[in-house]
């Protein structure tokens, strides 16, 4: 086994041998690169921050702890099942390469340590044809999985590549089909995959194993894409939009979790690995109790709940969980920024946060802080984590309600919430719901349907907007503060009504004027829901959540009909209809 000491600590010639040739100037912007640290360390342009291409050597000294990396399966080689001869013989090609570069082929696998957490390292490097996919680079991926199952170590899957390698035939294409059923077996024993995505990334290893990571980073401008722009405008006949195979595209479209310069993925990886990993739980630090005042009127309390300064799911998590890593989209074609997804700790338990965003912007007009279909979707995505990692789901409720425009309906709005609700009723993990602002509606409940739901002395939780409650009822939206009255929405009525499980106080000025004291006392009071529930079986955990919410309003039926009301005039007495 060869071991490779990190480049910071050692940046000797044995690190810069596979190489690509050395430039003195950036052929994006011309700047000098010959002396400039960032390209001396990191390959990063100073001035345009281009990533130029590395080795795999040198990627494994940027990521490991000093010392750590082992590197193995080293004496696999490709033999030439198609007797394939372009210009030269493959296996001339292949020699060739293999003297240059001083290894067997296109991927380095081997164990490491990043950070002091343990993983495998599956490596990809383009200085090896082009980093593409044959049945040796299948092979070591599919050891690499198996080494990560049997030892319960994350995988992380470093890729450059041009896809599969056409001088093995449908030998290379299969090990798409090889590399993603490897994919689909550790995932399924419950470890991590991480993949990071450089410049380039496309074809078969896109398509594969690179895409199934549970957790996807890119390097930023990096070209990916399944074919290659010159491929595609070829095809079509016709130049592509700017921009349409680069990271942040892919970023934009919830294809990738974050873009991550390369001196920032290993301390990216390190938050991460802090974010998932059984840790101490400690004790909540909260600090002196917040002190609610009396309860004011229901109109009041909506209005200060929908408050300009009301604290974000983001505003929270800065205080509950500094160092959490947000993750990005649904990869379907969607990042809807109303819903914010998240892995972190709560009193030191590792937790995965979903919650939303009021105040997101929206390229949708009226959509602003209203999430669409893929912000449900991207929910759920979540949601599979934490099932599979094991992780406690905490959810933050702020939400007028899910925006109900045409380009919702056409992506199937009403399903993808049922489809949320279903699947919050039946994760195998405990989960909390906080309501931290309005709760508006089936779209706010979509990530509600809870072990235990907690309200803000602040915050409401309705059917409708008193608003719209009152121009169904009465033609006349004035009367909102009256139908806020009716509904009974606020925290100490839900609670006398069975629906919340506890009041958290906020400070008596709101939440917004002290956001670190309103986070402790929802990091204690989820803390303690917590630790009862992490102790059930699973199947007491599902049972207990079944007949929570199979009883709610039965108390509430009778098998005689209300008498009628002789209280009120007509109009009191209009009722919803179609």
């Amino acid at each position: 086994m060869r071991r490779l000491l990190p480049f910071r600590e050692r940046p000797t010639v044995e690190h810069q041998v596979y190489d690509l040739p050395a430039r003195e100037s950036c052929d994006r912007c011309d700047a000098l690169l010959e002396g400039a640290s960032d390209f001396t360390h990191f390959r990063i342009c100073p001035v345009c921050g281009r990533h130029f291409g590395i080795s795999a050597t040198r990627r494994i000294a940027y990521l490991v702890d000093p010392d750590s990396f082992e590197e193995r399966e080293t004496d696999v080689f490709s033999t030439d099942p198609l007797e394939f001869s372009d210009d030269q013989p493959y296996p001339a090609r292949l020699r060739g390469q293999q003297e240059r570069t001083g290894r067997s082929d296109g991927m380095m696998i081997g164990t490491a340590t990043i950070g002091g957490k343990s993983v495998v390292l599956a490596v990809l490097d383009f200085t090896f044809l082009g980093g593409s996919m044959g049945i040796v680079v299948g092979e070591r991926l599919v050891r690499a999985a198996e080494l990560a199952a049997g030892k319960k170590r994350p995988l992380v899957a470093v890729v450059a590549s041009g896809g599969a390698r056409m001088q093995e035939g449908m030998f290379s294409l299969m090990q798409m089909a090889k590399t993603s059923s490897a994919i689909a077996a550790l995932k399924a024993e419950g470890v991590p995959v991480i993949s990071i995505l450089s410049d380039p990334t496309t074809g078969g290893v896109l398509a594969s194993f690179a895409s199934l990571a549970d957790v996807m980073l890119a390097e930023p401008e990096a070209l990916i894409g399944f074919a290659g722009p010159r491929v595609v405008e070829q095809t079509l006949g016709r130049p592509l939009p700017e921009g349409s195979h680069r990271a942040e595209f892919q970023l934009a479209h919830g294809m990738v979790d974050a873009l991550v310069p390369r001196p920032d993925q290993r301390s990216w990886l390190i938050r991460l690995f802090g974010s998932i990993e059984p840790g101490d739980p400690r004790k909540a630090e909260t600090g002196p109790p917040a002190q609610s005042g009396p309860e004011p009127p229901p109109w009041n309390v909506v209005q200060a709940a929908r408050a300009a300064n009301r604290p974000s799911t983001r505003a929270y998590l800065d205080h509950i969980s500094p160092e959490y890593v947000e993750l990005h989209g649904d990869r379907e074609g969607s990042d809807d920024p109303a819903i914010v997804i998240a892995l972190g700790t709560l009193a030191g338990i590792p937790v995965a946060f979903a919650g939303f965003d009021r105040f997101a912007p929206s390229e949708i007009e009226g959509a602003d802080g209203r999430p669409l279909p893929g912000g449900f979707r991207k929910a759920r995505r979540l949601f599979a984590l934490a099932e599979r990692w094991k992780l406690p789901v905490v959810t933050f409720i702020d939400t007028p309600g899910a925006y109900p425009g045409i380009e919702a309906e056409e992506s199937g709005l009403a399903s993808e919430i049922a489809r949320t609700l279903e699947r919050m009723s039946s994760l195998t993990t405990p989960t909390i719901a906080v309501v931290t602002g309005e709760g508006g509606s089936g779209g706010a409940l979509a990530l509600a349907l809870a072990d235990r739901i907690l309200m803000q002395d602040g915050a409401f939780f309705s059917v409708i907007g008193p608003e719209g409650a009152a121009t169904i009822l009465y033609r006349d939206a004035d009367r909102a503060p009256e139908l806020a009255e009716s509904l009974r929405i606020t925290a100490s009525e839900l609670l006398a009504l069975g629906i919340i499980d506890g009041i958290i106080p906020e400070p008596a000025d709101g939440a917004g004027e002290d956001v670190e004291l309103a986070a402790r006392s929802i990091e204690h009071a989820v803390a303690e829901q917590l630790e009862p529930l992490r102790k059930r079986r699973t199947s007491r955990l599902l049972k207990a959540r079944r007949d929570r919410y199979r009883t709610i309003g039965t108390r509430h039926l009778s098998k005689r009909a209300p008498e009628p009301s002789d209280s009120g005039d007509a109009e009191d007495k209009i009722t919803m209809s179609a």
